[in-house]
């Protein structure tokens, strides 16, 4: 019998590259799908335990307003709601945050750092912020916050509003600008346009924000080479602190989808793999003979020692995050935490006195040990060392099948005291991560 391995069929090959529908960013460990509306009992019990005195604390608030919903967008969130409506949703997040903060586990404690995600948080107006804001400081001051970050859409950034932020104690302004060609804007349903993108950042630039980041996606509809790297020439011209580059994906709930399952495609009208990375790795290499650094498979940072992302890396660590908000998620004492994911029924659930906690998951040890491991993995390197002192896991030993795998495949060098991503292994880790999961939940849909 022949040993010589049969070639791979081009259309094979071509499928494996094309962009499906699904999910392959690791946002968290375990798997989304395995938290359990079962195990919210356990949330409820964990809040009536000590608080602890060495575990930092995080807040998350979830702002699920937009002027208009991205095609690729897969969050919560909704358009065309009236202020009425807006005051509703924020007056029970207020409400469900004032529950927790009178818990055992969470009375007296300040957040580390604070983070208003969306949807788009500056969908709301300064006179809504300004309430919102001085509502969630009376029940957990952030006197000693080392990071408040906010997400915003430029054409919903006035002068007046940025001054608003920067009161409100903004540090981190994150700009979701995904590119600067008009038409590609368009085509993806952005809302914004790209003098929308100039003006809300020389407002910010102007106001002294600590920490600007621009969001880029490589591989929307009709992108291209050209266009590309003249959206990475443009984002160096601006010098912002940060840029994070995200690698389109198409998942099941978004408007693309949709329109693949009514013109019965398989293959998303999106750039493939290769030509993703390819860009991703363009974007790394201009932006690092323009002064900046890789500091992970998403980020680009021009001064890396003053400049730092406290939410990921804290977050990251097994830090404790309290989800405030409408199908938002935490983490509190190992317990994965995600609330109702309709407004109604969790405006309503706050209504009637009863927790939003939809679903959870108490994780072990061992579980708690692989997260860090797989998701600091997206960082470029670990040391097994700070594994073997914080968990008693020697990595080497444990994943020395994958680990080894990856070396073999050229996305890893290991030594003895580094585990290092090649760009090809840092280009695609998301992928290569879900070699490290544990057997039963290797079979998850979502991540």
């Amino acid at each position: 019998m022949s040993t010589v391995a049969e070639p791979i069929p081009d259309a094979a090959i071509a499928k494996k590259q094309a962009t499906e529908a699904g999910n392959y960013f690791v946002a968290n460990y375990p798997p989304f799908s395995f938290w359990q509306k079962e195990q919210v009992f356990a949330v409820e019990k964990m809040l009536d335990t000590p608080a602890p005195h060495d575990l930092p604390l995080g807040v998350y608030m979830h702002i699920p307003f937009c002027r208009k919903r991205c095609h690729f967008c897969y969050f919560r969130v909704y358009t065309e709601k009236s202020a009425a409506e807006i005051r509703a949703y924020t007056h029970a997040a207020m409400e469900e945050f004032s529950r927790y903060a009178a818990r055992p586990y969470l009375h007296g404690r300040k957040p580390k750092f604070v983070y208003f995600g969306g949807g788009t948080p500056s969908y709301l107006s300064v006179p809504q912020l300004q309430e919102l804001t001085d509502r969630m400081k009376e029940l957990m001051p952030w006197d000693e916050a080392e990071e408040v970050a906010f997400e915003a859409e430029p054409g919903t950034l006035s002068e007046k509003k940025l001054e608003a932020l920067r009161q409100i104690g903004v540090t981190r302004l994150s700009l979701g600008v995904e590119h600067f060609n008009d038409h590609i804007l368009e085509t993806n349903g952005r809302a914004h346009r790209s003098g929308e993108v100039d003006r809300a950042y020389n407002f910010a630039r102007g106001l002294g924000f600590e920490h600007i980041n621009i969001d880029l996606i490589a591989g929307m509809m009709n992108d291209t080479t050209e266009l590309w790297e003249m959206a990475v020439a443009k984002a160096i011209s601006m010098q912002p602190d940060c840029v994070t580059i995200y690698q389109m994906e198409v998942p099941y709930n978004t408007g693309i989808y949709k329109q693949m399952q009514a013109e019965g495609q398989v293959t998303a009208p999106v750039a493939d793999w290769p030509t993703k990375r390819g860009w991703v790795s363009y974007a790394f290499d201009e932006f690092v003979k323009a002064g900046y650094t890789v500091t992970s498979a998403y980020t680009v940072v021009k001064n890396p020692d003053k400049i730092k992302f406290v939410y990921r890396d804290a977050l990251w660590d097994g830090a404790d995050l309290l989800p405030i908000g409408v199908a938002s998620f935490g983490h509190l004492g190992g317990i994965h935490i995600q609330n109702q994911a309709e407004i109604t029924p969790y405006i309503e659930t706050i209504e009637r006195g009863e927790s939003a906690i939809y679903r959870a998951y108490a994780t072990s040890p061992d579980e708690r040990f692989v997260r860090e491991f797989i998701l600091k993995l997206k960082l470029g390197s670990v040391k097994p060392s700070y594994y073997q002192a914080k968990f008693g896991e020697n990595v080497m030993t444990r994943f020395a099948p994958q680990l080894h795998w990856m070396q073999d495949e050229g996305f890893a060098k290991l030594s003895e005291d580094k585990i290092e991503l090649t760009r090809d292994g840092l280009l695609q880790v998301d992928r290569l991560l879900h070699e490290f999961f544990l057997p039963h939940h290797k079979s998850a849909r979502y991540t």
